[in-house]
């Protein structure tokens, strides 16, 4: 909490670092820092990748929950668990003493060095949060929650381009990777929604034949299904899972590329600095969310991005869906938390729960109601 931007954490010249596996009294110790989900099972991807980017660490912090810590054995990894909470406790007393705990000497906090340690904390207290009677800091929880489609991005990038890409290349995907776990499972959510959607009577929806019916018979299908589900534009997480892993090929091969706004990459990077913690709420798949703002003409964008929310924590168009991303920031009020979208309904249903609300009028977006009552901008400048 003292840097709610922190992306990790790091300490050295301190005596238990010495029981962390591979790691010596001088050596810098270094613990990634990911944000925290509705559910725990959703920390899986994030801390997957924490660990793929930071291959030495045996930790990983979860902001506002709690740290992960794995070892050799289980003693091992009780032993580290208590040198770890050993540091973190020195580092929060070093700080509150007015010390650096991220140089050998520990010396006075006197500049930045752009980590989360005494140094940036003393930069960063003035804008992220108040500096209490005690010198210690009370961290800003105000955040920004921003919708993707009309309001960071265009709605023809996702209708003529994503949509698209997805579509011509299901079939593809489905072939190449037929044998993995990955896609197993994506198939495992379609026929679970194409069953239901039978049961409904839902137009497009083509039954799915059992395995023993041969994979291309089974390809052929969830080809049918899926195609029908991106003309209808349907918002549920078999097809979003899918689609997020058929456009991951597309932007590791350099066949897409993300497309935002250009008023975005400036607000995004004005809001993290200013101390606001920004998120994202669409309805596309967490991974299609990060592959979208990891790969866009100005850059990789994530940076000035603390978390990502999809169809997951509920349907956007639902009041418990904002009452559970609150419960997740951690904020002290729904208040706090300013939702930006171009959806009259999810507008209705987040201010139902208490949530700021801003619609985005942008070009390409569909008409509002008369007399809606809400602030509109047409521009995250006027943020």
């Amino acid at each position: 909490m003292l840097n709610p931007l922190a992306k990790e954490f790091r300490i050295t010249h301190m005596e238990m670092i010495k029981g962390i596996q591979g790691h010596g009294y001088y050596d810098e110790l270094v613990v990634p820092i990911i944000e925290n989900t509705a559910y725990e099972r959703e920390l899986t991807e994030s801390l997957a990748e924490a660990i793929k980017a930071y291959p030495k660490t045996t930790a990983v912090l979860v902001r506002n929950h709690g740290i992960y810590v794995w070892g050799d054995s289980w003693i091992s990894a009780k032993t580290q668990a208590e040198c770890y909470h050993y540091l973190f406790d020195a580092a929060i007393k070093l700080h509150q003493l007015g010390l650096d705990w991220t140089t050998p000497a520990h010396g006075p906090i006197h500049n930045s060095n752009g980590h989360f340690g005494g140094i940036q904390n003393a930069k960063i207290s003035a804008k992220e949060g108040t500096l209490a009677s005690n010198g210690s800091i009370k961290p800003s929880r105000r955040c920004i929650v921003l919708d993707i489609e009309g309001t960071t991005t265009p709605i023809t990038f996702v209708t003529d381009v994503l949509f698209p890409y997805a579509r011509d290349n299901v079939g593809r995907h489905l072939d190449a990777t037929y044998g993995s776990a990955e896609t197993q499972q994506d198939i495992k959510l379609l026929r679970a929604q194409v069953q239901q959607d039978l049961d409904n009577g839902v137009a497009g929806a083509v039954h799915i034949p059992s395995d023993d019916a041969g994979k291309m018979e089974v390809i052929a299908a969830l080809v049918a299904n899926v195609e029908a589900m991106i003309k209808a534009d349907r918002k549920i997480t078999a097809l979003k899972e899918l689609q997020g892993h058929i456009w991951q090929t597309g932007f590791e091969n350099n066949e897409l590329e993300g497309l935002v706004f250009d008023d975005v990459p400036q607000a995004l990077e004005k809001w993290a600095s200013s101390g606001f913690k920004v998120y994202i709420y669409s309805s596309g798949s967490r991974l299609a969310q990060r592959l979208l703002f990891g790969h866009t003409k100005h850059g990789d964008l994530r940076n000035y991005l603390c978390g990502f929310f999809d169809t997951t924590v509920g349907n956007k168009r639902e009041t418990k869906s904002y009452q559970e991303i609150t419960a997740s920031l951690g904020v002290d009020k729904p208040s706090d938390i300013l939702f930006v979208t171009d959806v009259y309904q999810e507008a209705t249903a987040a201010k139902a729960a208490g949530l700021e609300v801003i619609i985005s009028v942008r070009p390409g977006n569909g008409p509002l109601p008369d007399n809606h009552g809400f602030r509109t901008i047409r521009s995250f400048s006027e943020i």
